[in-house]
């Protein structure tokens, strides 16, 4: 078991008096609680990781967060979890992890912890729980809007965990930490969420989070907790409180284990009472390196140099020199030495240009902190298309301009001093609350650090090797966890690429677990050298969600396994189960499929279904179909816009079917529409296809044509309908609605009555037929659909009424040669090639009209449906089946088969007494009456091909 030797004796924010142990490796360690397992290494003297991912450099533990590009780990387990930063673990008792170079295996066993989703709504959503957004959160809290505010550390406070010298009011920072977070905690609309990260953030505030929130607890975790949650955030104000990142420096050997970034040095130190070394050097361009440096010889660790870019001292770095401390101004690392861990640095004068001058200095360490400058973090600003600027002084993107609702305040916006983010958050904050409806003044904290100011910032983007030429540079590391190099950039602007969206896809720079978050910009500055320009010249790279990464399991939360579909079912469904019904899914709803009686399996339950319907009477339950409300004072246009036939001029009461094509003039959906009154339809769609066509009509409101006055809105759950059907039909739709006259004059195809049931209810019924026969389709309020379908099957209990299913539904559908979408047409059918050029005006425009211009929509050899009839009346065609000319050679060694189309529909006709089916066939209609040939597993089966209405194709039947 290892022991702790740099482990400090006292600090840090860790429970000593609980000792936790951990396996790295196979190497056993102790820790404890509040430690990562990066800082449980390092106290245990431990800091290298698994070699580079391609050159198999040695590399160590660099950062202290989630910007940690080495130190990546696989969490062992009944459920092993790869490609996390040791940085960001938490440590627990137990706990066994191996090191990774840079590529993690997904364990394929089946993982079974919780995972679960929250939707919620805010008046305020703070992200990041630093100084800015502690002030923010606590002046929006007080307002008493409701407020929500997120980290993703393990305890609010951000750069304040690190600190050691900083106040706030006149005490220290971290106790106004504790006093923040008891007001935020008992505030009855404030609510504090650590350990959650803000990974998208999408137009109209709507931001997505995700929770760690049982992995710190070690095992078990309590019942009944999810592992991870997944927070859907709606909110009316958002603050960005993000940060700032801090940057390493580019130099030969910076890959070195013992290179530090300094601000991580400062948080082992002050957080984990860790120090990691013995004797340091500090290379720096601006001041924030010098608190580390106070804090390293406050906690005894000896400072050998600090390394300052810059060719003058600022006020800090002449007052750390005043201390004792050896400040070297105008100079840089250029090289580290050791093997492997860091033993001594080379140092030299740089000249106004940055090359090197003067003779080379030897200094011996075994740590190296370095600070290139801070790079706010603008993740979730530039997702919402915020806009960057380059901050020549910062040598930083900032953001510049304003995304609606939201404000970026603290270092996120590039101010890093202590002072100005309380100001700032709290400035955020009431603007914020006030914006919310929630008026609040707050007087921002007063905050003091030994770094009052962040100081000039040298723009130091790469260090000069001491022999060759950057493209010779193979040792200045750019991106550590993709082994990047000065070099290899060169290589990428040598071969004529410019953007940096090229070079990074080129060198694939900024691609890795860490998504250049120590990488990104001094990438973009080794260009600007390499091409002569600026970095604000160069810009910056796409931010894309999410910010850090996302479990695939996570994201599912429960909908996996059973729960991975939703399971829809109708007022009716428990009826249906009561009386024996087998079930299919048809687009997540569970439809009857057939009514088996005693004895009967399928054929026979849907032939004596079908003889019902065509007979005598039969009822269906046909409440699955999407049904969608389009209200406004465009709606008429807006439906003549979206299908091909007219509805504008539509009569009150009538109804009308129609099709909508995608703008290549497939065929998309179909359905019976109804006017209900001047300014609103009721538009129905296929079972399967109602979420894709409210989208589609939301995409053209939306993005096409936002002028018209058009609302849509999903009502399939709010009715229940009831089809019922056959020559008997009327006589069954009069008795439950006896106010209605149902007679053929008075209630004509395609209309439909507003009524009111026997039973009291208020109904809708209309007189629609997809089956060829007599049949109304009785609508009512969902919450009446049970008992108005015990209603109708009692009205007909006396002419036998017959439940059918979706089986007996197609058949009857298909004598009619009525298609499915979905089933009988596949994405290349015109309402032409499916017979329904009836449907396709001429007189008016729609989506896909011009695409009937095209040659190819007009070519005689197009698939066309139609119907087929097996000559010898008795094979079922298996939907699918191939269909070639006669004498087609169907052997392998004579090539492939031309095919002229396929079977998509077939079924055993009770009405027809044989096997039939509906086809897509090449120039089928020109083929009416000739025989062609249906490959049916190793036999040839004849078949004829025949008009696709193959029972009554008069209609004679459908007045009753």
């Amino acid at each position: 078991m290892s022991a702790q030797p740099h482990r400090l004796p006292s600090g840090g924010r860790i429970d000593r008096d609980t000792v936790l142990r951990l396996t790295v490796d196979g190497q056993e360690l102790t820790g404890h609680p509040g430690d990562t397992v990066a800082s449980a290494m390092l106290a245990a003297g431990r800091l290298d990781v698994a070699p580079s991912i391609y050159r198999g450099r040695p590399r160590g533990i660099v950062a202290a967060g989630v910007e940690e590009p080495n130190a990546l780990l696989e969490v062992l387990g009944r459920c092993s979890e790869s490609m996390l930063p040791a940085t960001t673990v938490s440590l627990v008792d137990g706990l066994a992890v191996r090191t990774l170079s840079g590529l993690g295996r997904l364990d394929p066993t089946p993982d079974e912890a919780v995972y679960d989703k929250m939707f919620t709504h805010t008046d305020v959503l703070v992200i990041g729980a630093g100084p800015a957004g502690l002030a923010a959160a606590s002046a929006a809290a007080r307002s008493g809007a409701r407020v929500i505010l997120l980290d993703e550390q393990s305890e609010p406070g951000g750069s304040l965990l690190s600190c050691r010298e900083e106040t706030v009011n006149g005490s220290p920072a971290l106790d106004w930490v504790r006093e923040v977070v008891a007001e935020l905690e008992s505030a009855p609309e404030a609510r504090v969420l650590s350990r959650t990260t803000a990974f998208g953030g999408y137009d109209d505030n709507y931001v997505v989070a995700v929770q760690h929130r049982t992995d710190h607890l070690g095992h078990p975790a309590p019942e009944g907790l999810s592992r991870q949650r997944i927070w859907h955030i709606r909110a009316a104000r958002v603050v960005i409180a993000t940060g700032a990142h801090e940057r390493p420096l580019v130099f030969a050997g910076n890959d070195r284990p013992g290179v530090f970034l300094a601000s991580a040095v400062r948080g082992y130190l002050n957080r984990y009472a860790v120090t990691p070394c013995s004797r340091a050097v500090v290379s720096t361009t601006n001041d924030s390196a010098y608190d580390t440096v106070t804090d390293l010889v406050a906690a005894g660790v000896e400072v050998a140099a600090v390394i300052d870019a810059r060719p003058a001292l600022s006020p800090r770095a002449a007052e750390i020199a005043g201390t004792g401390v050896r400040v070297v101004p105008g100079s840089a690392v250029v090289e580290t030495t050791g093997a492997p861990r860091v033993g001594g640095v080379l140092v030299s004068a740089l000249d106004d240009d940055g090359l090197l001058s003067g003779d080379v200095e030897t200094i011996a360490c075994d740590l190296l902190a370095v600070s290139g400058g801070w790079s706010p973090v603008v993740h979730l600003h530039s997702q919402r298309q915020g806009g960057l600027r380059w901050d020549d002084v910062l040598a930083a993107f900032v953001p510049e301009g304003t995304v609606r609702d939201q404000r970026v305040a603290g270092s996120a916006r590039g101010t890093f001093d202590l002072g100005g983010c309380l100001s700032e958050g709290t400035e955020a904050g009431v603007e914020a609350a006030v914006a919310a409806g929630f008026p609040i003044e707050a007087e921002a904290p007063v905050g003091r650090a030994a770094t009052g100011e962040y100081g000039p910032v040298r723009q130091l983007w790469l260090v000069p090797g001491r022999t060759g030429e950057p493209a010779d540079w193979h040792e200045h590391f750019v991106d550590l966890q993709r082994d990047q190099t000065v070099a290899d950039i060169w290589r990428a602007t040598g071969a004529g690429l410019r953007g940096i969206e090229h070079v990074k896809r080129y060198t694939t720079i900024g691609t890795a677990h860490d998504q250049g978050r120590t990488s990104a910009v001094n990438a973009i500055g080794v260009i600007a050298a390499a091409l002569g320009g600026t970095p604000g010249e160069i810009g910056t790279t796409s931010y894309r969600a999410p910010y850090t990464p996302v479990s695939f399991a996570a994201l599912a939360g429960r909908e996996r396994g059973d729960l991975f579909d939703p399971e829809r079912t109708t007022p009716i469904h428990p009826w249906h189960v009561a009386h024996g019904a087998r079930f299919e899914i048809v687009g997540q709803w569970l439809r009857p499929r057939y009514f088996p009686r005693d004895g009967e399996d399928i054929d026979a339950a849907v032939a004596r279904e079908s003889r019902a319907a065509r007979r005598g009477v039969a009822m269906m339950d046909a409440s699955t179909l999407g049904k969608i409300e389009v209200c406004g004072a465009d709606a008429g246009e807006f439906l003549d816009r979206v299908y091909t036939n007219a509805h504008r001029r539509l009569p009150v009461g009538s109804a009308r079917y129609g099709v909508m094509c995608k703008p290549d003039g497939m065929i998309l959906d179909d359905g019976v529409n109804l006017r209900l009154d001047r300014n609103r339809f009721l538009l129905t769609t296929t079972t399967g296809g109602a979420a894709g066509v409210l989208d589609w009509l939301e995409e053209w409101l939306q993005t096409e044509w936002p002028e018209l006055d058009v609302y849509c809105t999903s009502v399939t759950e709010q009715w229940a309908t009831i089809a019922v059907v056959g020559p008997k039909s009327r006589e069954v739709v009069a008795r439950v609605a006896p106010d209605l006259d149902v007679s053929a004059e008075a209630f004509p195809f395609m209309t439909f009555r507003e009524t009111t049931l026997a039973s009291g209810v208020p109904a809708r019924i209309c007189r629609i037929s997809f089956s060829g026969e007599l049949a109304y389709e009785i609508n009512v309020s969902g919450w009446y659909g049970l008992a108005v379908w015990e209603e109708v099957y009692a009205a007909g209990a006396d002419l036998d009424i017959t439940p059918y299913g979706t089986e007996t539904m197609h058949v009857l559908r298909a004598e009619k040669g009525y298609p499915i979408v979905g089933q009988d047409t596949d994405g290349t059918v015109t309402p032409q090639d499916a017979g329904m050029d009836w449907v396709v005006s001429k007189r008016k425009d729609f989506i896909g009209n011009r695409s009937y211009t095209r040659a190819d929509t007009a070519r005689a050899d197009r698939r066309h449906l139609i119907g087929l009839l097996p000559i010898d009346r008795v094979t079922r065609l298996p939907e699918g089946t191939q269909i070639i000319a006669p004498d087609t050679p169907v052997t392998p060694e004579q090539g492939p088969v031309p095919m002229l189309g396929h079977v998509t529909s077939s079924y055993h006709s009770e009405a027809l007494g044989r096997p039939f089916a509906l086809a897509l066939v090449a120039g089928g209609r020109d083929r009416i009456g000739e025989i062609l040939i249906a490959h049916v597993g190793d036999s040839l089966v004849e078949v004829q091909v025949a008009e696709p209405v193959l029972y009554d194709p008069e209609g004679n039947r459908r007045d009753g």
